[in-house]
């Protein structure tokens, strides 16, 4: 038993170091610059999307308005925020796809306890796609347009 704390203690250690590595490249930063950018553009499309389908119902209208902001967000991040990262297109849009269907489930998780706790359907899709945003983009940068 003594092995597995000091093995889980190197796996840390070596993890910390990644992320303070990571920390310390500025391309990183103007990379999560970019991303919220193009984040905030598809907050705006799936929110005003959203709105308009709401008359098919609140978790339909989710659906709809994350794969359309989806659809923007994978053009914008391939072309300009992960441009460097190019990979095959097939390749980097099942990944990306695979992603946003994990956020999708997150966020809909996020529009139940919203509603159901009774917060207005457009106050709880707002808060739930900022929730889903970093699983978004850990998910992006370090699977979908990896190097």
């Amino acid at each position: 038993m003594t092995g597995a704390p000091a093995s889980l203690a190197s796996v840390v250690a070596v993890l910390e170091n990644r992320a303070v590595r990571a920390l310390r490249r500025p391309a990183n930063w103007v990379q999560l610059v970019k991303f919220g950018t193009v984040g905030a553009s598809g907050y705006v499309i799936n929110l005003v999307v959203y709105t308009l389908c709401l008359g098919l119902g609140p978790h339909q209208a989710a659906v709809i308005s994350f794969v359309v902001s989806a659809a923007s967000n994978y053009w914008w991040n391939r072309h300009w925020t992960f441009r460097d990262s190019k990979g095959g297109f097939a390749l980097q849009g099942m990944r990306f796809f695979a992603v946003s269907t994990a956020a999708l489930l997150v966020n809909q998780f996020w529009l139940f306890v919203f509603l159901d706790i009774g917060l207005g359907k457009v106050v709880s899709q707002a808060i739930a796609i900022v929730l889903v945003m970093p699983l978004n983009f850990v998910g992006n940068k370090l699977w979908s347009f990896r190097r």
